[in-house]
């Protein structure tokens, strides 16, 4: 989930009333209203590194800037901020009328400033002027943008929260002679036919299981912060199944000693972890599925010209459980700031309902018709981009869209192959598996007490992984595992235990991820 480190960007636009339009569908024609546009401001959260905002000298005359301005009435104000400095903008008071983040209410980004009252609840607005929004948008991520009850922000959301999936080398399978596997024996069978023929990496593991926990996932056994489960009256982490905890950890230890996993496995960084897959070096991997299998078809391609890349369910435990852990619905969200006056703030709304349009999808899709793309007898023939430039152009402006299904870019994703691949694996697989599970929002206070305890969304607290991590490699039995939860419990789990089962049993900023 986590990649490069990011910057955030705070877009100040400058939008105006959409004059003379209605909310609903008459929306998708308000480009034609007349009049001159009122001015609102905007902060779009953008996760680039060294990508096109950043590059561009004045995003107040960016093209896509412009003819979004041009196509929705608007006049855009932008500046860049790093996420990281999101406190300093509340501590200034220098708050735009719409403000993006990537976080929740009450989450860190935030600052305490929805609890603060910085930001107007938004229920009547959207049921009034953004009718089509509110419909649209899971309840699951109304939720999660829900502060004591009401609405505080209008979220990008994802109606699939499986992202991971599983994939193979299919033309390695084929040399094998075996199908691809179901369940965990079968994963073990086919790593060790992979090695018969000289792959490296049957399996490519990386450092802490980030994006290597699919042994995890198939005994439901993630040790992540919205993976506790109910166990009798308490809440718990998953981990504290010491049966399948302790068939997990064998598994992998039984990876390890038979050579199917790199033996260095507990050091190899996200960077050597992509370097060995795109080398042809591995047999199968955990990883995204959004742009991963495109990328790893074109890199693996260039060094193994017969390679064949695809994602196949991931394989199962002995209680038909498996795959990864489900993302949060919320994606980012837009908070409209308390003191904008009730004409601004139909204004946003009716900008917000525009973006549901077939207008809009095609936009922020595919870009400008003649440019970007041509219709030939209703065939829509797309420019992708050819280079890392174009590719993080096409990027900025997809992600200046608002309130819209961020699963992925269907209208994109069927131009191509391997876009209908990508739309088949979720369709087909990842909607199939993921492992839901309890969570709470803000996180537990008594994380912040014991860091070695606290886990993260795709890593497990040092002090289980450590654990892990010896018992893999051998130098502690994986039988003291209820050893393990009992030092997990002395150090302060019994803390962090008592706080979730009494939130949870209050019901007090409860979330529980499923993809059902």
């Amino acid at each position: 989930m986590k990649k490069t480190v990011s910057l955030v960007m705070i877009t100040a636009l400058g939008a105006g009333t959409l004059a003379g339009c209605s909310s609903g569908k008459e929306n998708t024609d308000n480009h034609t209203a007349a009049g001159k546009p009122v001015k609102f401001s905007i902060a779009y959260p953008v996760t680039t590194g060294d990508g096109y905002a950043q590059r561009s000298p004045d995003l107040n005359k960016d093209k896509w800037i412009q003819r979004l301005n041009k196509l929705t009435n608007t006049e855009l104000d932008v500046r860049l901020i790093q996420r990281e400095k999101m406190s300093v903008l509340f501590a200034g008071n220098d708050i735009p009328d719409v403000l993006g983040s990537l976080d929740l209410p009450t989450g860190k980004d935030m600052s305490g400033s929805v609890e603060a009252g910085v930001f107007m609840p938004l229920d009547d607005l959207l049921k009034q002027y953004a009718p089509t929004v509110y419909k649209t948008v899971p309840k699951a991520a109304w939720d999660a943008v829900s502060y004591k009850g009401q609405i505080y922000a209008i979220p990008s959301y994802l109606t699939n929260p499986s992202r991971r999936g599983t994939y193979i080398r299919t033309d390695l399978l084929e040399q094998t002679g075996l199908q691809a596997p179901k369940t965990v024996d079968e994963f073990l069978n086919v790593m060790r036919a992979f090695k018969k023929l000289g792959v490296e990496n049957p399996y490519q593991m990386r450092e802490n299981f980030k994006y290597a926990d699919v042994i995890l996932g198939a005994f439901d056994v993630l040790p992540y912060k919205d993976q506790f489960e109910k166990q009798g009256d308490q809440i718990v982490p998953k981990f504290f199944d010491v049966e399948n905890t302790q068939k997990a950890l064998q598994v992998y230890k039984t990876m390890y000693d038979e050579g199917l996993i790199p033996k260095d496995f507990a050091t190899i960084s996200s960077t050597d972890y992509s370097k060995n897959i795109n080398a042809g070096k591995a047999g199968m991997w955990s990883a995204n599925v959004g742009t991963g299998l495109k990328d790893f078809r074109t890199t693996i391609k260039a060094v193994a010209p017969t390679a064949k890349v695809d994602v196949i369910p991931s394989p199962q435990g002995p209680e038909g459980k498996g795959g990864y852990f489900l993302y949060s619905p919320m994606v980012s969200a837009y908070y409209i700031n308390k003191n904008v006056d009730k004409d601004k703030a139909i204004a946003i709304m009716k900008f917000i309902e525009w973006m549901t349009t077939d207008e809009a999808d095609k936009f922020f899709s595919l870009g400008v018709e003649g440019e970007n793309y041509t219709v030939d007898n209703g065939k829509i023939n797309y420019k992708f981009p050819t280079n890392k430039e174009e590719t993080q152009e096409e990027s900025f402006r997809t992600t200046l869209r608002l309130a819209n299904d961020a699963t992925y870019n269907k209208l994109q994703l069927d131009l191509s192959k391997d876009g209908q691949d990508i739309l088949a694996a979720f369709n087909n697989v990842l909607s199939k598996e993921g492992l839901p599970g309890i969570g709470f929002n803000p996180d537990l206070k008594a994380f912040s007490k014991y860091p070695d305890l606290t886990p993260l969304g795709d890593t497990g607290p040092k002090l289980i992984v450590d654990h892990m991590v010896k018992m893999i490699y051998g130098k502690e039995p994986i039988s003291d595992w209820p050893k393990v939860i009992e030092e997990y419990k002395s150090k302060g789990g019994n803390e962090i235990i008592k706080e979730a089962t009494e939130r949870y049993n209050n019901k007090d900023g409860v979330s529980i991820y499923s993809n059902k």
